[in-house]
């Protein structure tokens, strides 16, 4: 399994704002732009939390472990890799929609003088903050399942505990 880069994960985040702000700009000529939603941030912060409790617990069992505790309770390495899998691809959506909410956003500066585009502001900001917290809560959950004979291996590909 490859790790999540960096770059491609601020390639979709960019291109997707990008996409988002020329969207924006069009669809408010044209007529009355769709709001960001209140949710959108809401979703991604519990995202990140569930991520980020995962690879807590995931880490202390495996420090468990490695110290031979007697109540230690193993990994199984299925759903280490499924907690990866579930890491990545909410780290890819994320970078999307918070590239898409961070050029709606971008797009709402403009008018922060009413009230209900400084809202809808608001709420894409802490959408693309929350989408952050999501992309780093998966980053530390696959830093967490890396293997350790990983480290030395320099070939790209990752594998799971």
């Amino acid at each position: 399994m490859r790790e999540l880069r960096i770059r491609l994960l601020a390639g979709v985040f960019v291109v997707a704002g990008i996409l988002s702000w020329a969207g924006a700009r069009l669809w408010a000529s044209i007529g009355t732009l769709p709001s960001v939603p209140l949710a959108a941030p809401i979703v991604l912060a519990l995202i990140a939390v569930v991520l980020l409790s995962t690879a807590l617990s995931i880490r202390a069992r495996l420090k468990a472990q490695r110290e031979r505790r007697p109540e230690a309770k193993g990994v199984d390495p299925l759903m280490a890799a499924r907690a990866v899998v579930f890491g990545q691809a909410s780290a890819l959506v994320a970078a999307l929609v918070s590239g898409m909410y961070g050029g709606t956003g971008v797009f709402l500066l403009e008018s922060l003088d009413i009230p209900a585009r400084r809202d809808q502001a608001i709420y894409a900001g802490f959408s693309v903050l929350a989408g952050i917290g999501v992309i780093a809560a998966a980053i530390f959950l696959e830093r967490v399942c890396k293997l350790p004979e990983d480290d030395d291996n320099n070939t790209g590909a990752t594998s799971t505990a």
